[in-house]
């Protein structure tokens, strides 16, 4: 069963989230953020729902930190701050969804169930995906494109990754900017879907020769396009 950790220090959130997730997902709790940097360096979670306002710190600078160890680690803002501002600090730091507290139980439990599926489905494949313009290290976070000699290393914000990786975990299928939105960055999230028009062309350039292998189909999205798949 998938683990989940949950950041948190009220009791009465705590037990809301565990009925809410219950049979779902095993659930841990900690209400600080010296205890939950400990649990999750000896242990390993498919999401960590996360508070804003912490006894020993602040949650964006977490999620920051997080989101710098391991970009894949999906973490769902969990908060009573509803104000747009905060809401931009958490997607920019990483988050993939932001709930208000209070929340109804069934909605959470939906929101946590489609992203563990959906990430569920990444795993499926392999670590190393490869193909002849480039090859994509899941396990290392890495992406290096052909340069015509060898396989040459580019740097890609946490946020182009997991770009990247959605897009090739899809080869020749059309993906919409609504499917992006909700995947990336989540659902009922206050982005236009013309950022992801944005980031798209921001990760093309780092990709250089082989920017066309995310290519643009007008009036729908994109569609991850490869000459030949690499054993």
């Amino acid at each position: 069963m998938k683990k989940v950790l949950l950041i948190e220090d009220s009791k009465e959130v705590f037990q809301m989230v565990k009925q809410g997730l219950a049979g779902l997902t095993e659930l841990d709790w900690v209400t600080s953020i010296e205890s939950a940097t400990h649990d999750i360096q000896k242990k390993s979670y498919s999401l960590i729902l996360l508070d804003l306002e912490l006894p020993d710190g602040n949650g964006i600078d977490l999620c920051t930190k997080l989101q710098e160890l391991n970009p894949n680690l999906p973490i769902f803002i969990l908060t009573a701050n509803s104000d747009i501002s905060n809401k931009v600090l958490g997607f920019s730091a990483g988050a993939e969804d932001y709930i208000t507290k209070p929340f109804e139980i069934l909605e959470l439990r939906a929101r946590v169930e489609a992203k563990l599926r959906k990430a569920e489905i990444l795993s499926e494949t392999s670590d190393l995906l490869k193909w002849t313009e480039l090859e994509i290290d899941k396990k290392r976070q890495e992406v290096k494109i052909n340069n015509g000699n060898e396989f040459e290393k580019i740097d890609l914000t946490a946020l182009e990754f997991k770009l990247l990786l959605y897009f090739a975990s899809q080869p020749g299928v059309v993906i919409s900017r609504d499917d992006v939105l909700n995947t990336i960055w989540g659902e009922n999230v206050h982005v236009y879907s013309r950022s992801v028009d944005t980031h798209v062309s921001k990760l093309r350039k780092k990709l250089k020769n082989h920017s066309t292998v995310i290519e643009s189909v007008h009036g729908s999205g994109y569609k991850f396009n490869v000459t030949k798949a690499l054993l």
